[in-house]
């Protein structure tokens, strides 16, 4: 029988199944969500030695402390303390690197209550955990159909079982308060585990499925966001992007976390351009802005109100000293006399291929010709004439 490997990217892990039918569990990080890159791997510390980073399914982590002195590193399957009974996880991370995760969750060692980590995972428990793995999406599907037949306005985006199979946590999503005491009834009785409701939001959904974003990468809640700070069309409007519902969307229908990113920077940007709401004027008319770019410092006017066709660009210096002259009632002779300097060329940009540039054989070794002393060849290059 050959060996049959499959990837499970919710757990970052492989499972391979060998000849004599032994499971083998490998950690793949690249598949981690909300992975942490260990920059301090190989240095000792005494003070987070028995801290260990613990993930079990998606974004779904904890820090755990080794209380009976097993020698541990990461990748190794670790069976940990629950509520009830006990579940199996991968150890992602250790050494000092923990203290920094814990500061970012704002967990306080001297008071934080710490679940145990009991032991390596044995055969018997790898089994185990994966049989409750193979139930997951079963339950997940039949979940749905339970709480549609309730009338529930509810979502139920992922299942998550514990490591004994005795437990399940169901992640939810819901616009207003729900009473799923009836709900939670049936589950018992369908699944007959312990049920835990956990409501999330849309983008927490979305860093639990994950996905490719529109900039061909992963998704940040996927990868790093761990918190999730509120974001208006004000940022977007600061950055003149487009109020276009379907572009600033991401797929968890929410507005773009990338929207604040550079919001900041816009508004720094922003505060050094003068404020125009009244149009230059100038002897042969009156300029209005029509458009502003707001990190180079260029803004452009034209003679007609809202016509892209004609436009002139200023700095935002010669616009302040525009406005200071219409202040004193004087006006400038024309637009044209005041454009950017380095706007009035604008650079021809073609499209250049480094096809054909060069030859292949540009590398090669040249052969070199031997001549040969005293032998002539009539019609050939490189023959000598005798004087």
């Amino acid at each position: 029988m050959e060996k049959s490997k499959t990837y499970d990217c919710s757990r970052a892990c492989t499972v391979e199944r060998t000849e004599d039918n032994e499971l083998l569990i490998g950690y793949k990080l690249g598949c981690c969500k909300l992975a942490a890159f260990n920059w301090l791997n190989g240095i000792p510390s005494d003070n987070y030695k028995d801290l260990f980073e613990v993930r079990f399914k998606n974004t779904h982590k904890g820090i755990y402390r080794n209380t009976s002195g097993l020698i541990l590193k990461v990748g190794d399957i670790v069976v940990v303390e629950a509520a009830y009974g006990h579940d199996v996880g991968i150890i992602s991370l250790e050494g000092p690197i923990v203290a920094l995760q814990m500061a970012r969750h704002h967990i306080d060692p001297s008071t934080y209550e710490f679940k145990k980590i009991y032991r390596k995972a044995k055969i018997l428990d790898i089994e185990r955990w994966q049989e409750a793995i193979a139930r997951e999406h079963k339950t997940m599907i039949r979940s749905r159909q339970l709480a549609a037949r309730l009338g529930l306005e509810m979502k139920i985006g992922d299942v998550e079982f514990q490591g004994d199979g005795t437990k399940a946590i169901f992640y939810y999503i819901a616009d207003e308060r729900v009473d799923f005491r009836q709900l939670i009834k049936d589950f018992a009785a369908e699944f007959g585990i312990r049920i835990e409701m956990k409501q999330i939001g849309a983008r927490q959904e979305a860093g639990l499925i994950g996905g490719i974003g529109v900039c061909g990468r992963p998704l940040c809640c996927s990868c790093y966001m761990a918190d999730f700070n509120s974001i208006t069309t004000q940022a977007a409007r600061c950055q003149d992007l487009s109020l276009n519902p379907q572009k600033l969307a991401g797929q968890c229908s929410k507005l773009k976390c990338c929207i604040n990113y550079e919001a900041s920077t816009y508004i720094d940007a922003q505060s050094k351009l003068p404020v125009v709401r009244e149009p230059l004027e100038f002897k042969d008319g009156s300029a209005w802005l029509v458009k502003t770019d707001i990190l180079s410092g260029v803004m452009w006017f034209s003679y007609e109100k809202g016509n892209m066709t004609n436009i002139f660009p200023l700095t935002a210096d010669r616009v302040r000293a525009i406005q200071a002259l219409n202040r004193k009632g004087i006006k400038p002779d024309s637009l044209q006399g005041y454009r950017a300097p380095e706007t009035e060329k604008e650079p021809e940009t073609a499209f250049i291929s480094a096809a054909g540039d060069e030859s292949i054989t540009r590398f090669d070794e040249s052969k070199r010709k031997r001549r040969r002393k005293g032998h002539r060849h009539n019609g050939h290059h490189g023959q000598k004439e005798e004087k």
